[in-house]
């Protein structure tokens, strides 16, 4: 299986790094394991430079790591790191990447020391959850630009798929209110199933690629969520962070108004396992949204830290997560998402999607739920998104939008706070009584 460098939105921003900073600080691109780190920093500095030294820690011999242990003369140093990788550093022309930089803190403190000398351009990587813990004994860098890189979203998914015409024309029908029409809608929604199917993860677009079969894909994907229960059993040897991690598609189908710690864990409570929810979230292979006691500007003020939802940061793996206790031929949800026959039990992985693609583009998440006029049931907003001095609520339909309750009475109750209402759901774009009803692969535009 030959493996595909995809175009990634990060490389941008990666550009405009390197022409402000000018050697200035160093660059370090977090984000959960194989979102695509390791490759999308070779890639940089092998274009953007005339040459570069990538050190990966997580191979790098003794002989490199004891070169950390004492900075005072650079010139050795660099002069040793040279002789060792076989190539020829040119000053203010080439970069040096520290890959997987959390396995060698000794790496990470100097670059305090290698910014400050000023020669070269320094790349790291790494997931924040152990960057932040290998830090013991180490004086922190603050000359550090920090970029996050998240699964594809899904315009690079369309760009690795080869389509770059989708978006500009789902942006300009969106920016103009007009609809698709059922056929062209038909074709967006099943290109947009196959995305969350698939999902963003670079491993799984690219086996999709190269070999057109779904049982590859899950197959790729199965063995990532092994990754990461490796991972969670690292960051938590009891066990509690694979349980809760392993629970979200059942969280989520339970339909409760909030992620509850008592029915995963035996005798659990948030104040037993905080720590652990806090690493889930720190290792960005999870989304948590919090509820808004008070859904104003400012939000982040009043989020209720015991009471949240919790998403898988990337869909594809929501996907085979929520069924991998089943063999690949037994997997349901593949069929009747390309089918377009999606039951209404399974409806929580458009909820799933839409919180990644707003995650993506860097909103903070929040929901909000409030009792009846009878007191007997709750409303539930899914989602609320700050923009400038107002929210903007968000509902998520797996189909029709006839009912859309929730968000109604959210309006009415705070009217003078709302900006835009929009329900999220699987028809064409239409807008009545001041609700914006869009099709899902349009969520991009809400975030904007």
């Amino acid at each position: 299986m030959r493996n595909i460098v995809f175009k990634r939105k990060l490389y941008a921003q990666m550009l405009l790094w390197k022409k402000e900073k000018q050697g200035r600080s160093a660059l370090l691109i977090k984000g959960a394991r194989r979102v695509g780190k390791s490759t999308i920093a070779e890639e940089f500095a092998r274009k953007e430079y005339e040459s570069y030294i990538l050190v990966d820690f997580a191979i790098a011999s003794k002989e490199v790591n004891r070169l950390f242990e004492d900075m005072m003369n650079l010139d050795f140093f660099f002069l040793r790191l040279q002789q060792i990788y076989a190539v020829a550093l040119k000053e203010r022309k080439s970069a040096i990447v520290f890959d997987e930089v959390q396995l060698q803190p000794l790496a990470r403190q100097a670059i305090k020391y290698l910014v400050k000398d000023g020669r070269y351009d320094y790349i790291e990587t790494g997931s924040l959850l152990s960057i932040k813990k290998n830090v013991k004994d180490i004086v922190i860098p603050s000359e550090e630009t920090r970029l996050t890189l998240h699964p594809l979203d899904y315009e690079e998914f369309r760009w690795a798929m080869g389509d770059v015409a989708t978006m500009p024309l789902i942006r300009q029908n969106y920016e103009q209110m007009l609809p698709f029409g059922d056929a062209v809608h038909r074709k967006l929604m099943r290109d947009f199933r196959l995305y969350m199917l698939v999902g963003g993860m670079p491993q799984a677009v690219n086996a999709y690629l190269t070999t057109n079969n779904l049982q590859e894909v899950d197959g790729v994907k199965r063995e990532i969520l092994d990754l990461y229960e490796d991972d969670f059993r690292k960051i938590d040897p009891t066990g509690r962070a694979s349980r809760l991690f392993s629970a979200i598609p059942a969280q989520l189908t339970s339909n409760a108004s909030r992620y509850t710690i008592q029915s995963v864990l035996e005798k659990g409570r948030l104040g037993q396992v905080e720590a652990v929810i806090a690493d889930m979230e720190d290792s960005m292979t999870v989304s948590l949204t919090y509820h808004a006691n008070d859904p104003n500007v400012g939000m982040n003020f009043h989020k209720d830290m015991q009471r949240y939802k919790m998403f898988i940061a990337d869909t594809g793996l929501f996907v085979t997560l929520a069924f991998k206790d089943k063999d690949f031929t037994e997997n349901v949800i593949y069929n009747k998402l390309l089918s377009d026959k999606l039951s209404a039990d399974l409806g929580y992985v458009y909820e799933n999607v839409v919180a990644q693609m707003l995650r993506s583009l860097g909103h903070e998440l929040y929901y909000y739920t409030f009792p009846t006029e009878s007191g007997k049931h709750n409303y539930e907003v899914d989602f609320l998104i700050a923009k400038g001095a107002k929210v903007c609520p968000i509902e998520v339909k797996s189909s029709g939008y006839k009912s859309h309750t929730s968000i109604d009475a959210f309006s009415r109750k705070f009217a003078s706070r709302v900006q835009r209402q929009y329900l999220v759901y699987t028809k064409d774009i239409r807008e009545e009584e001041g609700l914006v009803c869009l099709p899902a692969y349009l969520v991009p535009m809400i975030g904007k």
